[in-house]
């Protein structure tokens, strides 16, 4: 018999560290890859795993990733008895208030998971981009009778460590687990993908909470995953591919740059595990004569006259002719007009970057882990090339 399961899509934070890109929205409806949302990712992997019972903790910007949610529908989950919910900060009780972190998130929904008594809990972060078989990484802590099994991967290209949460592992035992720390003792990091036992994780949650003061639980990795490897109830299972997490703006960039070329290294589509989401209504891509578009994607509704590069180019998104865009990211709605030369950048909504300056500025540029309000000359560039 299939064991119950509930997933916790842990989408309430605010997200500070993408910048503007979640200054009027989500963290999880942040876009991806032109046609997605990072939301989109951990909903596919619960589809996939055939887990029906899919809670969205929200907190910041709820509005925002609610029309896409449209009732789990894109990712069959609209049922009448189970599918996903939407849940944000309520008043009334002892556990009242917004979250302040994953932990304290998952105690403050605590008795309502108790009520549905799952026999497993899924928790779900919304920022990452990876590929996952839910399904087998469930069946494997049933079978180890683990207390928690952290989805666990190799530190990306271009991270540190001390990002993440570090796990040293003997076979799949967790025998040490750091949330970022300034000295990581191994190059293996968790995916923020955790399975759970149900009552054990939520009774420790209790003591924990009950000895943690004013502090509070914080997140996982503060106290209850380093109690879970001293006791020898941690288990690590690597993940089969790629993850990146795109929780910055420069891991953002390079999870874009890494959907690109004849042989990315992660592609969205596939025929057991697709990463789904909400159909756009939007028209097709349109390339005029005399625009060049090598090694990009175009989602539906964009318009290229120029030349783009390397590119990931959103819904809506405009390249003029005379503009060139190379190695970016173009948001929903993002003009580059004729004259200007843009790269390596990440431009946001409605971004509006101009060749010739008319008054006040109305260019919002985000570029790997800068942001920058100013206009651009024609035939300047952004970011400035090195003197």
């Amino acid at each position: 018999m299939r064991p119950r399961s509930l997933a916790l899509v842990l989408a309430g934070g605010a997200g500070g560290r993408l910048e503007l890109l979640t200054e009027h929205r989500a963290k999880p409806a942040v876009p991806y890859a032109g046609t997605h949302r990072l939301v989109d990712v951990p909903l596919s992997a619960c589809a996939s795993a055939g887990v029906d019972d899919v809670w969205v903790l929200q907190q910041t910007h709820p509005s925002s990733l609610a029309a896409h949610l449209a009732n789990g529908r894109p990712w069959d989950l609209d049922r009448t008895t189970g599918g996903v919910l939407a849940l944000q900060p309520s008043q009334g009780t002892d556990r009242a208030g917004f979250t302040e972190g994953t932990a304290d998130a998952l105690w403050r929904k605590a008795p309502q998971v108790r009520d549905a008594a799952p026999d497993l809990l899924v928790l779900l972060s919304a920022d990452a981009g990876y590929r996952l078989d839910l399904d087998a990484v469930m069946a494997a802590h049933r079978e180890s009778g683990a207390a928690v099994t952290a989805v666990t991967a190799p530190v990306p290209a271009g991270e540190q460590a001390s990002r993440f949460g570090v796990v040293e592992v003997d076979g799949e035992r967790v025998t040490s687990y750091a949330y970022k720390p300034e000295q990581p003792a191994s190059g293996v990091v968790t995916t923020e993908v955790f399975v759970c036992s149900t009552v054990e994780v939520l009774d420790l949650l209790e003591e924990l909470e009950a000895d943690a003061g004013d502090d509070g639980l914080k997140d996982l990795g503060t106290a209850l995953l380093p109690r879970l490897a001293q006791a020898g109830r941690l288990r690590a299972h690597p993940i089969d591919g790629y993850w990146r997490d795109l929780g910055t703006v420069d891991s953002y960039w390079r999870g874009h740059q890494e959907l690109l070329g004849e042989d990315p290294a992660f592609r969205l589509h596939d025929d057991v595990l697709p990463v789904r989401t909400r159909p756009t209504r939007a028209d097709p891509a349109r390339v005029l004569r005399g625009a060049t578009v090598e090694d990009s994607l175009l989602a539906p509704g964009c318009t290229v006259a120029g030349e783009v590069v390397r590119s990931v180019l959103s819904p809506g998104a405009v390249v003029e002719a005379g503009a060139v865009v190379r190695d970016c990211v173009l948001l929903p709605g993002a003009v580059v007009r004729s004259g200007a030369v843009v790269e390596r950048t990440v431009l946001d909504d409605g971004a509006d970057v101009a060749a010739r300056v008319g008054g006040p500025s109305a260019v919002t540029l985000v570029g790997l882990g800068t942001r920058a309000t100013e206009d651009l000359a024609p035939g300047a560039r952004w970011p400035a090339p090195p003197e």
